[in-house]
């Protein structure tokens, strides 16, 4: 990536949340768990037919392992309103003692979102409801005894929260656009784009980009994981 944030790399994989391939995934995440490997992450896209619902594909990998950390790569926000977001990522790492971390994507996809009821957002909006939901996921990780929340996308009416993460889980964003990469630094715990569009040729302007985000917040830029898939 050309820079050195100082950090220990991790190694992880992307197994195939597809249905049929069910024995190839399992295999893949067995693998990783007796090669000391760090992470699993799963891609969401619910309208995809041939694929197992990612949530419930995340629980059973958290369950047949005991060491590896796993993360939608990323959640479907537009599809999965973020207080139930909230609510499952906070149970899943409860229930696998801090192994659970949360990506979050703003949506992609639209025709294929709003044949499955979603909303159709122009990237601006996209980009709003994103900035919104990660204030609500972390509302409903809060301690406070309720919550409120209004803006133009969601709201919470006197929520209360629970439960809590067992550890200080992370919001990875699967971003690429200048507005939102400046926005990782400011608010995020870490980035996880995909090869495909992040490329090497690509990558020092978008690192800039988080660095500037997290200086402008007063974040140290090198706080923020960096992934690439």
């Amino acid at each position: 990536m050309g820079i050195d944030y100082g950090r220990e790399i991790g190694f992880g994989v992307f197994p195939t949340p597809e249905a049929s391939a069910l024995e190839r995934t399992w295999a893949v995440v067995d693998a990783a768990e007796r090669g000391g490997l760090d992470f699993v992450g799963i891609q969401d896209h619910p309208y995809q037919r041939r694929h197992l619902d990612t949530w419930a594909l995340m629980a059973t990998v958290l369950a047949r392992t005991e060491r590896l950390r796993v993360f939608p790569d990323v959640a479907n926000l537009p599809l999965r309103p973020p207080a139930i977001i909230a609510k499952n990522a906070a149970s899943l790492d409860v229930l696998s003692g801090g192994r659970f971390e949360l990506g979050l994507g703003a949506g992609g996809f639209w025709e294929a979102i709003e044949a499955m009821g979603g909303p159709r957002r122009a990237p601006r909006e996209a980009a709003d409801a994103l900035l919104e939901a990660i204030e609500v996921i972390r509302l409903l990780w809060s301690d406070r005894r309720s919550v409120r929340f209004e803006g133009e996308y969601y709201r919470l009416a006197g929520v209360k929260p629970g439960p809590a993460p067992v550890h200080d889980m992370g919001i990875w964003l699967g971003v690429l656009g200048p507005r939102l990469l400046k926005e990782v630094g400011r608010v995020a715990d870490g980035w996880v784009p995909s090869h495909a569009y992040a490329g090497p040729e690509r990558l020092p302007e978008m690192h800039r980009r988080i660095d500037e985000g997290a200086a402008e917040a007063g974040r140290d830029p090198a706080s923020i994981r960096r992934a690439s898939r």
